[in-house]
């Protein structure tokens, strides 16, 4: 089999051909990664669409915290994003290298980490303001989709994060995937199925359920579907995804991915979430306007 996909290699996308590149501007003595071009396109794309959602009826916050949380939301996507890589993916820099814990430009970030990271940021801005935590981040997880959208092409640009060895008319030959001196292999572009998935799906589907249904007054129905619906994703993908090489000791013995074993308790939360989102439902007092929701 793997010899098989080794000679069809050569019939496949070969990602050299695609002229794409890491870096989206190169000054020479300065240069702007399509990453970090990513975080802020999600960001900011995300702020705005936040403002919308803000608009309806029933907000739990206004423009004016709006605006603070975009600072706040930014710490713990970064913060806690790089934390989350290093304990999770990582955890022999802490002794080895602590360093490069903070070498950001380095990559390495993990979305779990950034989930908990944004949660805390949250947290701590809805009771510096006396706000509900839970319905924030029910608008935040709206706008969620826009930021793992963006990152992930980001990571198909930059190469990284490859799938396994596939023998698809859409297989990509990508480079540096094994030893120096061996062939290359078509493998899963499991970064654009996620970029499909992870951003475009899940944002339809919390598109539906915040304008089409009355979930955004059952305070944590939202992020309990954003939390499911990217858990299943993301297991979903993993099993199209190689994994890390440090922790390929961990598949060989679970037979799972860490992050699979990561979406697990997303999962179960979300199910959680959901099913009890209706018994917190009450009158909502919006932060800006007069109309009460029943």
């Amino acid at each position: 089999m793997l010899l098989h996909l080794l000679a069809a290699a050569s019939d496949h996308i070969q990602f050299k051909d695609l002229g794409l590149s890491p870096v989206a501007v190169n000054l020479g003595f300065f240069q702007i990664k399509w990453y970090s071009l990513a975080y802020i396109a999600g960001i900011l794309i995300g702020w705005w669409y936040l403002l919308k959602l803000l608009a309806q009826p029933g907000a739990p916050m206004a423009r004016r915290h709006a605006d603070d949380l975009v600072f706040y939301a930014t710490l713990g996507i970064i913060l806690g994003g790089r934390l989350g890589y290093v304990l999770f993916y990582a955890p022999n820099m802490i002794v080895e290298a602590p360093s490069q814990i903070i070498r950001l430009w380095d990559g390495g970030m993990s979305f779990h980490g950034g989930v908990i990271g944004t949660t805390v940021a949250i947290l701590l801005l809805a009771r510096r303001q006396g706000l509900s935590w839970l319905r924030i981040h029910d608008y935040v997880a709206c706008v969620a989709p826009f930021g793992l959208f963006f990152g992930r092409l980001a990571n198909f640009v930059n190469g990284e994060l490859w799938g396994k060895p596939a023998d698809l008319p859409w297989s990509v030959v990508f480079r540096n995937t094994v030893e120096t001196g061996l062939p290359e292999p078509a493998r899963h572009p499991s970064q654009l199925y996620e970029a499909g998935l992870e951003g475009v799906l899940l944002f339809v589907v919390l598109w539906f359920f915040f304008w089409r249904t009355d979930s955004r007054y059952q305070p944590g129905k939202l992020v309990g579907i954003f939390v499911l619906g990217y858990g299943l994703c993301r297991f979903f993908v993993e099993f199209f995804r190689e994994p890390d090489a440090q922790l390929v000791w961990l598949v060989d013995a679970t037979g799972l991915h860490m992050g699979q074993w990561l979406c697990i308790p997303m999962i179960v939360g979300g199910i959680y979430l959901i099913a009890t989102a209706k018994g917190r439902r009450q009158r909502v007092e919006p932060i800006a306007g007069s109309e009460s929701v029943a």
